[in-house]
């Protein structure tokens, strides 16, 4: 599967939350390449500041019609260029980049938390008609916009926020073992914070239970050059997020 670097169209932008948008666009050969767990580099600017591509992990994919979309926090002056973009605007998008999901299973837990979320909605699409359960968190009701997404594609959605607005109180990997030891799971998908993910690495490998982990890094050139993004493995070696990753098993990283 190789990369390709395209002018794409801005199909839509819509605002989904506060500071919170997804960016869909007109781009058939990226659509068609990409799997669950990649994501796409957006040269935000025709200028030189910001300099860096953003990387976004991508959120859903029609092939049918030839788009992909992602869904992103507006953070500083990158994102927020990005989300100035409108309908018609052509961006400079490279993708599909990095290693995506395993799908082999058949009864799976998604795990998610705050933006981690974002790439897990194509990778419950993909996964579907297969039952799929998600565990997923935020600080509180106000972002768990993802409860409308998510309840469109899983059979059963599963809630905590720290301050209790919603949902059950306290962390997601809080929640985590008491739905391990209730249900029957072949694999978790998770995505998050990096403590959230080696607690949620810590805890399957106790149930036994094969674990993916997408990680979040920052990242500059996208395809393994610069190695800004890299991580300890647990081979002893650098692992470079944006080409060995971002998706690892557990046990790679953890």
């Amino acid at each position: 599967m190789s990369k390709l670097v395209v002018q794409a169209p801005i199909v839509k932008q819509e605002t989904i939350a506060n500071q919170v948008n997804k960016l869909t666009v007109y781009a058939p050969e990226l659509a068609n390449q990409a799997a669950p767990g990649q994501f796409i580099h957006l040269r935000v600017t025709d200028g030189y500041y910001p300099l860096l591509r953003r990387p976004l992990s991508i959120s859903s994919v029609d092939k049918q019609h030839g788009t992909i979309s992602t869904i992103y926090r507006i953070v500083g002056q990158g994102t927020a260029r990005l989300a100035a973009l409108k309908q018609n605007d052509i961006i400079d998008c490279m993708g599909p980049l990095g290693k995506g999901f395993n799908l082999e299973c058949k009864t799976p837990l998604l795990v998610g938390g705050g933006m981690g979320l974002a790439p897990l909605v194509f990778l419950a699409q993909r996964l579907c008609p297969r039952p799929i359960e998600i565990l997923m968190g935020g600080r509180s009701e106000q972002e768990m916009f993802w409860n409308s997404i998510y309840n469109q594609i899983c059979q059963k959605v599963h809630i905590t926020t720290d301050d209790g607005s919603v949902g059950q109180r306290g962390f997601t990997v809080d929640a985590l073992p008491a739905l391990l030891e209730a249900g029957i799971y072949d694999m978790i998908y998770a995505c998050g914070p990096r403590p959230m993910l080696e607690r949620v690495a810590m805890i399957a490998k106790t149930f036994a239970i094969p674990c993916q982990v997408s990680l979040e890094e920052h990242m500059a050139c996208g395809v393994g050059a610069c190695l800004s993004c890299t991580c300890a493995g647990k081979d002893s070696k650098r692992k470079k997020v944006c080409t060995d990753g971002p998706v690892f098993w557990a046990g790679e990283v953890f």
